[in-house]
């Protein structure tokens, strides 16, 4: 038996549904990715640790494979693929062994997140001022303006993180290396 909530309880909970929370599956190891990756929403981490689980499971299908010489080279074949893909997303490190695909994880993902990566170029002090600069549209990756920090780098791309033309920061950074042209000046 639970005793009746007062009227001041009921309007502070009004808004609250405790069979459908969210913070209620979390756990302390969520919590710190989604700090210290500095993720706005939670589902983008679910949807990172679905992919990364899936890829852990694609890995132990093909490494459970028979070893008949049809399924041996079928097995080949599959494994390079899968680990070219991953390597070229920037998930794994080299393409060597289908050991790499066990250790992708959900921090895998957050650390292709272009924030991230503008961290690893010192494009940024701190992750803070990363998501800020790319939400405020600072960041290009090639020929686009990049807004979402939830844009997933692959390696390829990797090159091509820039300031736009009419950053500030860009402008500073011009200013204090004595690279600025007249011509930026005047447009």
């Amino acid at each position: 038996m639970v005793r009746k909530l007062k009227f001041h309880e009921q309007k502070l909970l009004k808004k609250l549904d405790f069979v459908n929370w969210e913070a209620s599956t979390g756990n302390l190891h969520e919590l710190r990715v989604l700090r210290r990756f500095r993720l706005q929403k939670r589902e983008d981490y679910t949807r990172y640790n679905q992919l990364s689980r899936a890829i852990r499971e694609l890995a132990r299908r093909i490494r459970d494979l028979g070893d008949a010489p049809e399924s041996a080279a079928f097995r080949a074949q599959s494994t390079a693929a899968l680990l070219e893909k991953l390597y070229a997303m920037g998930l794994v490190s080299s393409k060597r062994s289908l050991e790499q695909c066990d250790k992708v994880s959900a921090s895998s993902f957050c650390r292709r997140r272009l924030p991230c990566l503008l961290l690893k170029l010192r494009m940024a002090q701190n992750m803070k001022s990363a998501v800020t600069f790319v939400e405020q549209g600072h960041v290009r990756v090639g020929p686009e303006v990049m807004t979402d920090p939830a844009f997933l780098v692959t390696r390829a791309m990797e090159d091509f993180i820039t300031w736009t033309d009419s950053s500030r920061i860009r402008q500073h950074v011009l200013n204090y290396n004595q690279e600025r042209d007249d011509f930026d000046l005047a447009c």
